[in-house]
């Protein structure tokens, strides 16, 4: 669900209590469309993320690590420039609008005091982050409006900031039970939930069906229910639910939702930041992932599929050799009858002593030739034929490995978690020869080192997964100890996981767990009992010359288990 006006003012709400009176000491723009706050408040020090994305726009308080940028921005340099150190006085939502305005309170370049705003509007694809001075005039913002793109309302740095243009609906708050009445007097017998959208401003699909549902029709019903929610907004009567359906998380809303019936569960959760921030967060960091990888996974699915091709011909030329025996057949009959043979007959009939049946067979000729020559023919063809399939039997082994690690690196690339994963896994590539290697000479000598992701067991012990070929390399070959326990989905793609031991014991508890993170950082992620070898890292080698991430082992045991995606929320270490 995008997130409603009635919704948003849930999490404002949330959000003054946390925030009033708050200095920002930090200021982030870890991507285009969000801007990420520190703030040292009068309890505790907290992360406000302001996000513009077309897609979800929203506020709330994170916990979130997230990867910034080498060089800020300059919309980022900008609120530093005029934010940093500011005080947050105020949080004002307008009524029914999808709107946030901070005023904020902070020292200028000659050390006086001065009023500063900041305005979130998210209003799906128009969604924007503006800053204004002290007289409503605006300063500069992420998505410049000019005249050609809208004839309604510019938002240009110079500009006084309106507020964007209402849509001709009711607002609910401002209306009394008589008026709601009126106003939802359906004779065209349109559907409940089309009347509410229509006629009201600020409400959802998601709620106006909800409504909807609950009255069972219109007219009464339907006006007593919407009269309800609104009660409970003005009351700031709210939960925060994540819609939970098969085991995943299908959408955020402020208050149980019944029309979908038991298949899908309210699960109430502990606050509207804490149901936002884990509900976007995997969701925009696919979309980072898919937006700034594009020219990786291109390459990638070019080399994977221009070698499939290649052992897809290399199959036929292979099935083509299994008749070199009959080649060599064939010279040994014309070699046996050479007597009986002249130049210039195109085709020689003879016994097939080969045959059991003892046969007569028609052998081709090249009239051109001699008897010794044409058996001859014969003979190199077997030959050609025979080192053919030797030489394809090596070279559709070697493509077999090769597709085999650029379905690795696809993984991989799903796995990144930011610019820095991505840019270790363009190195990687470059090393391989899948891409051309950096231009500058500064960039070529640059290497790009990430960090594996890192987790802590129930009974407290470290479990670290690889992201790409490149870490799986150093967790397993370098970093880990010959005792620790390493584990990897049996003949699947995934990361390697390392259960750090420290010199004791792995409980069963620990190692089932580093167990279920094999199977959920890997292709079988989707998957029911996936079988996860495991051993300890001194029977895991790497052949010499073996791609990054290739390995061999021996002395394993498989412990059969399923994916959860909760139990890696839970574990991850922030």
């Amino acid at each position: 669900m995008p997130l409603d006006a009635l919704c948003l003012t849930a999490v404002a709400g949330e959000l003054r209590r946390s925030l009033l009176g708050g200095k920002i000491d930090k200021i982030y723009q870890p991507a285009r469309e969000e801007l990420l706050l520190c703030i040292r408040g009068r309890g505790e020090n907290v992360r406000l993320l302001l996000s513009a994305n077309p897609g979800h726009p929203r506020a709330h308080l994170t916990t979130r690590n997230r990867e910034n940028p080498d060089t800020p921005p300059m919309f980022c340099m900008l609120l530093r420039k005029h934010l940093l150190g500011g005080r947050i006085l105020e949080l004002k939502q307008p009524p029914m609008e999808r709107l946030l305005d901070f005023r904020l309170e902070t020292i200028d370049e000659l050390g006086d005091r001065v009023e500063r705003r900041l305005v979130l509007e998210a209003l799906g694809r128009n969604s924007n982050l503006i800053l204004l001075d002290g007289e409503g005039r605006i300063i500069d913002c992420l998505r410049r409006v000019d005249g050609d793109m809208s004839r309604q309302r510019q938002v240009l740095p110079g500009l006084f900031y309106r507020l964007p243009p209402a849509p001709d609906k009711l607002d609910p708050m401002a209306l009394d039970g008589e008026v709601l009445r009126r106003a939802l007097d359906n004779p065209t017998g349109r559907e409940a939930d089309k009347l509410l959208l229509d006629t009201f401003n600020g409400l959802s699909p998601l709620i106006a069906r909800e409504l909807a549902f609950r009255a069972g029709g219109d007219g009464e019903p339907l006006a007593r229910e919407l009269e309800k929610l609104l009660d409970a907004v003005r009351r700031e009567d709210f939960a925060p639910y994540l819609l939970v359906r098969e085991g995943k998380g299908t959408d955020v809303t402020f208050l149980p939702i019944l029309q979908y019936g038991p298949q899908t569960e309210s699960r109430r959760q502990e606050s509207f930041s804490q149901l936002l921030d884990g509900f976007y967060e995997e969701r925009e960091q696919m979309e980072r992932v898919r937006q700034r990888g594009q020219d990786l996974v291109k390459s990638v699915t070019s080399a994977r599929d221009r070698t499939a091709r290649k052992l897809a011909n290399q199959e036929k030329e292979l099935e083509a050799t299994e008749t070199r025996e009959r080649q060599r057949e064939l010279g040994d009959l014309l070699t046996s009858n050479l007597h009986a043979m002249q130049k210039g007959m195109s085709t020689f009939r003879a016994v097939d002593y080969y045959d059991p049946e003892g046969k007569q067979t028609d052998i081709p000729l090249d009239p051109l030739l001699t008897p010794q020559q044409n058996a001859a023919k014969y003979y190199r063809a077997y030959n050609k034929a025979k080192t053919a399939r030797q030489m394809l039997a090596l070279q559709m082994e070697k493509g077999r490995r090769e597709l085999e690690y650029l379905n690795s690196v696809l993984e991989n690339i799903s796995l990144a978690e930011g610019e820095r994963d991505l840019q270790e896994i363009r190195q990687e590539l470059a090393e391989t020869g899948y891409l051309r290697r950096p231009g500058k000479a500064k960039d070529r000598g640059r290497k790009v080192s990430g960090k594996p992701m890192e987790f802590r067991s129930s009974a407290g012990l470290r479990i670290s997964v690889g992201k790409n070929n490149s870490q799986n390399d150093r967790l397993t070959t370098k970093q880990a100890y010959k005792s620790d326990l390493w584990l990897h989905t049996q003949k699947i793609h995934g990361s390697h996981v390392i259960l750090w031991l420290e010199g004791g014991g792995a409980d069963a508890r620990s190692l089932t767990e580093a167990a279920q993170l094999a199977a959920y950082f890997s292709q079988a992620r989707d998957g029911k009992k996936v079988p996860v070898d495991y051993t300890p890292v001194k029977y895991v080698k790497k052949p010499a010359g073996a791609r990054p991430g290739m390995v061999v082992y021996s002395t394993y045991q498989t412990a059969v288990v399923d994916p959860d995606p909760e139990l890696a929320k839970r574990l991850r270490v922030k």
